[in-house]
């Protein structure tokens, strides 16, 4: 890898359909990856766009009544305003119905041609119009497209070739000698597997007698280009290829292709066999990434289990979905998608572990230190290991991004975002503070320090709440965002708010209670020791709006912040509840109320027409479990 500098692409989409999750997938990848090589310091380009050629876009144009480039200048709206809403940051996207492609394929083609690489021949084979590529009889599965399951057409016509099989000894030799050029291995033994058979030259042309919507051959006006021949070449036209010398040399070779497992062919075997004929280096690695399936199965329309990105961004999300989708997938392996291991994985490691962390400091700093930072004075050896764990973090996920793994670099921050709250609760500030408030600042100022750095490595991929985050945070200027000891003494934190509120189900404000019958109905020892009961502290409390009954508490439980929604309103007040010590069900599973989690349920006893809410006689620290 060239220092410095990082150049990576995504396939370029067909516009014969809208976005799906495999194309969000791929596209955030690149995207996390670009912001995390900034983040260590590099120049990067990233590149996407749309394929526009070919006969798909042919045939969706003819079905809508309109011609190929308004259908394609209508279907390209949908990828570009997705990414836009997916927080993508390219520095390019590439249409290769641009001028400048267009002429650049030509380029090529008319010296490839020049050079004697190009020929016209006769040639019969199995065309699927899905893959647009000829496919020999071996190739197919059952005598169907092994992609899409469907006969190809056999077709028989004349055509140009490029002499691909001359330099089939040389991708073997090239493949073997570089193992990082294909990757996963499993990809890269299956093309080695694939070039253990002859490799035949490559229909490079398409007859306008029955393909008209491509790029025209320079050398004959009866035929233009193959449509893959033509996508191939986005990879070094758009970064100025026989445009602009500067800017090409300055990026290319490109870091990463990253494709689906689906294109490994036109990736790894027809890509470097043009670029070795025109004289170019080659791609430093080219991955290969699993597929995302729903049941086990691959998304396809005919089965009607396509998810759309966009529709859970909506309904959870930006961040989260980006979140998911790298942490969820081991690269070159298929991941499984469904909504409810998306909610389990977001209320773990999000509304959980993170999300309670900065309820946690943000609360303490707020109630204890007038909201501003306090000073790091009192120094254990656990705040120094805080402090290492973190520099260790920062290391191993920068290593891991460099190896592709960003699952597990996502996985070495939440580790550590766990530790952090683990740190908390033994030195336990919410009890130090009623003793040493140095001591528990120092505590405070190293959770936020820790949580602060964390934030910055998670923000390539939640890149709109971790600003949020930071953005309440105040530091001092450093070279450095990930560098300890940054976090401005004395400043004020500004409000953060819920950054991830949990995904729970809605249930109904109130249950219908069964009949009372005339018998007790006994628990066992066992039954009772499943239920948590702590004491807590009020916050804060609000009368639930467009209701009588209910209050909004926001309660202290020693080591967490929650809300609880309590049918108290027709015998206490918000102001006579702040500051009273109270007991919860601290293990009851979260239900939603009039649009509000709550998280526990307030003890109280009731008869006739009064109640009166369970507290204690004695001050009690909250988070005191009752036994």
């Amino acid at each position: 890898m060239r220092q410095n500098k990082f150049y990576v692409t995504t396939p370029i989409y067909y516009v014969n359909d809208k976005p799906h999750i495999g194309h969000a997938y791929t596209t955030i990848l690149a995207d996390v990856l670009s912001r995390f090589y900034r983040m260590m310091g590099y120049k990067t380009f990233f590149l996407t766009g749309t394929d526009e050629h070919g006969q798909k876009v042919q045939e969706a144009a003819k079905e809508g009544g309109i011609s190929p480039q308004i259908h394609c200048d209508r279907m390209v709206i949908h990828f570009q305003e997705a990414w836009k809403k997916l927080n993508i940051q390219y520095d390019f996207f590439i249409r290769t119905t641009i001028d400048f492609h267009k002429k650049v394929v030509q380029d090529v083609l008319q010296e490839l041609y020049d050079k004697g690489e190009i020929y016209q021949g006769e040639y019969g084979g199995y065309y699927c119009v899905g893959c647009e590529r000829f496919y020999t009889n071996k190739e197919l599965v059952d005598g169907l497209c092994p992609q899409h399951l469907v006969a190809p057409e056999y077709i028989k016509e004349k055509n140009y070739f490029f002499k691909m099989s001359k330099y089939q000894k040389w991708l073997i030799d090239y493949i073997k000698a570089n193992p990082q050029f294909i990757q996963p291995e499993t990809r890269r033994n299956e093309v080695l597997g694939f070039l253990k058979n002859p490799l035949e030259d490559l229909c490079i042309s398409r007859p306008k007698k029955r393909l008209e919507w491509g790029i025209e051959l320079p050398f004959d006006k009866d035929y233009v280009t193959y449509v893959w021949f033509d996508a191939l070449l986005n990879y070094i036209s758009a970064i100025g290829y026989k445009i602009d010398n500067e800017k090409f040399n300055k990026w290319w070779p490109a870091d990463y292709h990253l494709i689906g497992k689906d294109i490994v062919t036109t990736h790894c075997v027809y890509w470097p066999t043009i670029l070795k004929a025109i004289g170019l280096p080659m791609p430093r690695t080219i991955f290969a990434h699993g597929w995302w399936l729903i049941d086990e199965t691959k998304m396809s329309k005919s089965l009607k289990n396509i998810v759309k990105p966009l529709d859970i961004a909506d309904k959870y999300g930006v961040d989260a979905l980006r979140y998911f989708l790298i942490r969820e997938m081991v690269l070159g392996q298929d991941a499984n998608f469904s909504e409810e291991l998306f909610i389990s994985r977001y209320n773990s490691d999000l509304a959980n572990d993170l999300g309670n962390l900065v309820n946690r400091i943000f609360t303490l700093i707020s109630r204890h230190y007038e909201g501003k930072v306090p000073d790091d004075s009192y120094v254990t050896d656990e705040e120094q290991l805080l402090k290492e764990k973190c520099i260790e973090m920062t290391s191993a996920v920068f290593h891991k991004i460099k190896e592709l793994k960003l699952n597990e670099a996502v996985d070495i921050i939440m580790t550590y975002i766990r530790y952090i709250n683990k740190y908390l609760e033994i030195r336990s500030p919410w009890h130090l503070v009623k003793i040493n408030l140095d001591e528990a600042g120092t505590v405070l100022y190293y959770a936020l320090e820790g949580l602060r750095i964390s934030a910055e490595m998670l923000s390539p991929v939640m890149p709109e709440k971790m600003k949020k985050l930071l953005d309440t945070i105040p530091t001092r200027s450093g070279s450095n965002a990930t560098d300890w000891g940054r976090l401005a003494v004395g400043d004020r934190l500004d409000k953060v708010g819920q950054l991830f509120p949990r995904i729970v189900e809605e249930v109904k404000e109130e249950q219908k209670s069964g009949e009372k019958g005339t018998e007790m109905e006994y628990i066992t020892i066992d039954d009772f020791k499943k239920v948590k009961l702590v004491t807590a502290q009020v916050l804060e409390a609000e009368k639930v709006k467009d209701t009588d009954k209910l209050l909004k508490l926001k309660i202290d439980t020693g080591n967490q912040v929650k809300l609880i929604v309590a049918g108290i309103a027709k015998y206490y007040t918000p102001d006579s509840l702040v500051g009273k010590n109270v007991v919860i069900v601290d293990n009851l599973k979260p239900v939603k109320i009039r649009g509000i989690e709550s998280q526990g349920m307030l003890l109280a006893a009731s008869r006739d027409d009064k109640l009166t809410i369970l507290t204690t006689l004695e001050d009690i620290d909250p988070g005191t479990e009752i036994s």
